[in-house]
């Protein structure tokens, strides 16, 4: 899995058993991101739906929540694979943007990168192996990039596993039946079919994951465009409609308000956290739309760019590193014995 600000990796392990604890059949993951929950829910057998605005994680979902791994031709897929590594390089558009205009990457990788996608678009563009082998493409760069886990700048001094061979492996599929929507979770949620459970992870501060990984936004869609700034984000992350009324303090609360009111479901989770515009008692009234409401708090370790701090091109430290731990809560909001079994499988 890739590094991803906002990821739930470490929430998983309790994520899984409220969503056991459930009882449910069908799930959403609203802002699915990676795909982490919906996956730890369809391995729970679930039918899920993961849904998110950026292609990335529509790439995602289409691998590891849409495919069943028990009805497609995985000797297709390792062939595929094997095609692809033996590639030489080429420089293209990803070479230079990301390898010589910004150092993401050293350019023997972008170079691969570069013969792998277009490779990719050419001989798999209308095959069930094109998501899967675009997955695969991410996670062997994402192995060997020079960041702290985010787009928005590169690493002074080239990290240790950039020198490594950019290399494809298996995505490893999972099994059972799924969904994979990509849009606006304002726009869509009220027309998304019934499930037993949702899970909800929205943004809760200013940052935009469209330019946090645009360069995966700009290797799925492979559109090449036009690019500022020392970072290189798409010219289109400047764009009004890229802008979500959650990445704003003074749009987010009635955003949040509007969305768990559409949602069509039994029982709803929200993941939020101590450093979000809203204070855990207004998210408790919120989700009391829903039915009994309880909350459970999780502490964690920050992801390790905000413990580094903020280094300017030349090396220098331009901003304080912030808090190394926060809070994560959990609010759970529905019938009330679920809500009890829930919390209960935690305790």
């Amino acid at each position: 899995m890739i590094k991803y600000l906002g990821s739930k990796r470490t929430l998983i392990p309790a994520l899984t058993l409220l969503g056991q604890a459930s009882g449910a059949k069908t799930a959403l993951d609203l802002f699915t991101g990676t795909t982490r929950v919906a996956q730890a829910f369809k391995k729970l057998g679930m039918t899920v739906t993961a849904s998110d605005v950026a292609s990335y994680s529509e790439c995602f979902g289409k691998t590891w929540i849409e495919l069943d791994s028990t009805e497609v031709d995985h000797a297709k897929l390792e062939e595929a694979i094997a095609e692809l590594n033996a590639l030489p390089g080429e420089a293209g558009y990803f070479t230079e943007k990301f390898c010589i205009e910004a150092r993401y990457f050293q350019p023997k990788n972008g170079e691969k990168v570069d013969a792998m996608r277009r490779h990719i678009e050419l001989e798999y563009r209308d095959s069930w192996l094109y998501y899967p082998l675009l997955t695969s493409l991410i996670l062997a760069a994402d192995r060997v990039d020079s960041t702290t886990g985010v787009q928005m700048a590169f690493l002074k001094g080239w990290a240790s596993r950039s020198a490594n061979d950019l290399a494809l492996r298996d995505p490893e599929l999972l099994p059972g039946k799924g969904f994979s929507v990509r849009g606006d979770a304002l726009e869509i949620a009220k027309d998304l079919p019934h499930v037993d459970l949702a899970y909800l992870d929205p943004p809760y501060n200013q940052h935009r994951y469209f330019s946090n990984y645009h360069i995966w936004e700009s290797l799925v869609r492979w559109d090449k465009p036009d690019t500022y700034g020392i970072a290189n984000k798409r010219l289109d992350a400047r764009d009004a409609e890229m802008k979500s009324p959650f990445n704003s303090k003074k749009t987010m609360a009635k955003a949040l308000t509007s969305l768990v009111s559409d949602l069509n479901c039994d029982t709803m989770m929200l993941s939020y956290n101590n450093e979000s515009w809203l204070s855990r008692e207004e998210l408790l009234d919120l989700a009391a739309t829903r039915g009994h409401v309880e909350i459970l708090d999780f502490d964690f370790k920050r992801y390790v760019g905000s413990q580094i701090g903020v280094f300017n091109k030349a090396g220098e430290r331009v901003g304080i590193p912030g808090a190394k731990r926060n809070i994560e809560h959990v609010v759970i909001a529905g019938e009330k014995a679920t809500v009890k079994k829930m919390v209960n499988s935690i305790k």
